[in-house]
């Protein structure tokens, strides 16, 4: 008798084991993280956004041009860790022209400022105050920029052509290109003497560009037939990867090329026809980027890890016709997207979303 009540005793306690609310509670049954809206003080629409930079968890800065009745106007927001918040202390605020590409340079942060027309290097300082570093000329076409401790470098194109001018600190210098490069596309900088810089080639093609503190050379990259480059991540670690559009009988698609010091590998995740300049890689180790959505209201993220591609969608907004997110940054455990929504009955203004965090 003493023996079945031990038996009884002990189905009781496993019963009440699996029906435990400690037991369905375990790790395994996490919630995933989603999508969530961040609220964006509102711009005059329609908006245009350019680029988006974080540092850490607490701060990011995005950047872009309002379409004012007299032309274009600089936008600058600013993420503190818990809001978005907008910027207007910097030089030429008020006037017309627009905010580029963000970088982080030592404590600094650096941002690409078209002023009237004019070039400049936004420079905002840690105790929060801003200066101007004017580009030696006037040019047609500002098409890039980059910055790290050590150098700054501006593309573009003027009468004469294509210009990479090469700021050290101190002044101005500008550099020249292999001979059979007609235009620099881009450009993304590791050190000093670690730039890559992507072109259009004279005979239609295209090339990747690598400067060593010499001199620009051909990095001799043999980028899939019919491509064009759109972006190449640099990483600390000495990881690249180049993100860019095959086309095979005028149809695109997506190609990403990661080099891992030593060679090249290429694949064709199913992205269709993305535009890849605002990938970036997530906390979790694996690249992210914003994909054309399939469903007008609300966003769509493509994370690509190795071979496996999967999709998130932002959340649910009313009345949305299309929301677009335009940029992407780690913030330290999160994701943080800048973009544009478009309401049903208005003009796109602005819209963030941030993953985890």
């Amino acid at each position: 008798m003493n023996g079945l009540r031990a038996v009884v005793a002990c189905l009781v306690l496993a019963c009440a084991a699996v029906v435990s609310p400690t037991a369905v509670a375990s790790p395994a049954a996490a919630v995933k993280p989603s999508w969530s809206a961040v609220p964006v003080p509102a711009a005059t629409p329609p908006v245009t956004v350019k680029d988006l930079a974080a540092r850490g968890p607490g701060e990011a800065w995005a950047t872009g041009y309002e379409h004012a009745a007299d032309g274009l106007r600089p936008m600058l927001y600013r993420w503190d860790g818990k809001a978005w918040s907008r910027d207007t202390a910097f030089p030429g605020a008020g006037e017309l022209g627009w905010l580029g590409k963000v970088q982080f340079v030592g404590k600094e942060v650096w941002i690409f400022h078209n002023r009237a027309g004019a070039g400049e290097i936004l420079r905002r300082s840690a105790a929060g105050q801003w200066s101007a570093v004017p580009l030696p000329q006037t040019l047609w076409t500002y098409q890039d920029f980059t910055a790290v401790p050590g150098g700054a470098w501006v593309v573009g194109e003027d009468e004469t052509g294509l210009k990479v001018l090469h700021y050290d600190g101190s002044g101005w210098t500008t550099q020249s290109t292999p001979d059979d490069v007609l235009y620099v596309m881009g450009i993304n900088a590791r050190t000093a003497t670690d730039v890559w810089a992507w072109a259009d080639k004279r005979d239609g093609g295209s090339a990747v560009l690598r400067w060593d503190g010499t001199a620009w050379r051909d990095a001799n990259v043999s980028l899939p037939p019919n491509s064009n480059v759109h972006t190449i991540l640099l990483e600390p670690s000495g990881r690249a990867t180049i993100g860019g559009s095959q086309y095979t009988d005028g149809v695109a698609r997506t190609y990403l090329m990661t080099f891992n010091g030593q060679t090249w590998r290429t694949s064709y995740p199913p992205l269709g026809d993305t535009y890849t300049e605002a990938m970036v890689r997530g906390p979790d180790g694996a690249l992210w980027l914003p994909v054309i959505s399939d469903r007008a209201f609300q966003s769509k993220y493509a994370r690509v890890d190795g071979s496996r591609t999967t999709f998130s969608y932002g959340p649910k907004r009313t009345n949305a016709i299309d929301v677009k997110p335009r940029a992407l940054a780690r913030v330290g455990s999160a994701l943080l997207s800048f973009g544009t929504v478009e309401i049903y009955g208005t003009k796109p203004n602005l819209m963030s979303e941030r993953l985890g965090g």
